[in-house]
């Protein structure tokens, strides 16, 4: 496929969100869940159309990720950023949360006793809040 520019591109986003390895043709059954997230991520950088953008809106995304996936996850996202995309994350996984450039934290528990707006900022400005329980482990891990 050296020649075909178009299926070129595919395969280099395949390989740089980290599913270099998949074969052509490799029934999508056969994926995880983080894989089969990864190509359909790969499927919109690769076929993304200059100066169009999109609001990316992912709930809980890491939710029965490896680490490993999770980072390559962390990676797409980027990609996606790095092209004029926005990025809505909703998460409780801190080594997400921690990457984020925003972040807007709820509580200050869950259900009825949750809801309201706690703490708006950087990671490091969360971290910083004594009001906010994210804030309180995401120091550990910021620090």
């Amino acid at each position: 496929f050296e020649n075909v520019e178009k299926i070129q591109k595919i395969l280099k986003v395949l390989a740089d969100v980290g599913l270099g390895y998949i074969k052509l043709g490799q029934p999508s059954t056969t994926l995880s869940g983080g894989e089969a997230q990864r190509v359909k991520l790969a499927s919109h950088l690769a076929t993304q159309k200059k100066n169009v953008h999109t609001l990316f809106i992912f709930d809980e995304p890491t939710t029965g990720l490896h680490f490993d996936d999770i980072n390559k996850l962390l990676k797409c996202f980027q990609m996606l950023i790095a092209n004029q995309n926005s990025v809505v994350i909703i998460e409780h996984n801190l080594d997400i949360i921690k990457c984020a450039d925003y972040i807007i934290d709820l509580g200050p528990d869950a259900g009825d006793k949750g809801g309201e707006i706690v703490a708006v900022g950087t990671p490091e400005e969360i971290a910083a809040n004594e009001k906010s329980f994210t804030g309180e482990f995401l120091k550990k891990l910021l620090n």
